[in-house]
C-alpha cells in the first residue's frame, strides 16, 4: 500500500470515528433537529467518497467536512459544555471522540493531498 493510500484510509477512519462520536452524543441524549443526526450521514457519505473515489482531490472531503463539524462544535451553544461533562460522561466522551475523529480526518486529508 502506498503512503498516499494509507493517508486516504486514515482520513476515512477519522471520519468514521467522528460519526461514532456523534452516535455517542445521540445515545447520551443530545437533541438533534431530525430523527437521525445529520452529521453521522454527512461524515459517513464523505468517508465513502474518500474511500471509493479515484480522484486525486477526494481527500479534500475529509478536510472540508471535518472543518464543517469543527465549526458546528465551536458555534454550538452546548459544544464546550458537552466536552466538559456538563451533560454527563457519555456526552463528554462522544464530544471528545467526535472532535478527535474530525481532527484526525483534517490532518490525514491534508497529508493525503500533499502526497498526491
Amino acid at each position: 500500500m502506498t503512503q498516499t493510500r494509507k493517508w486516504r484510509w486514515a482520513t476515512v477512519a477519522g471520519m468514521v470515528i467522528g460519526a461514532a462520536g456523534i452516535a455517542l452524543l445521540w445515545a447520551g441524549g443530545v437533541e438533534f433537529p431530525v430523527a437521525v443526526p445529520p452529521g453521522i450521514i454527512i461524515l459517513l457519505a464523505g468517508a465513502a467518497v474518500v474511500a471509493a473515489a479515484p480522484w486525486r482531490w477526494a481527500p479534500t472531503a475529509g478536510i472540508v467536512l471535518g472543518l464543517f463539524i469543527l465549526a458546528g462544535f465551536l458555534i454550538s451553544p452546548t459544544g464546550i459544555s458537552n466536552l466538559t461533562g456538563a451533560a454527563g460522561a457519555v456526552v463528554a466522551t462522544g464530544q471528545a471522540v467526535q472532535l478527535a475523529g474530525v481532527a484526525g480526518a483534517i490532518v490525514a486529508g491534508a497529508l493525503a493531498l500533499r502526497r498526491e
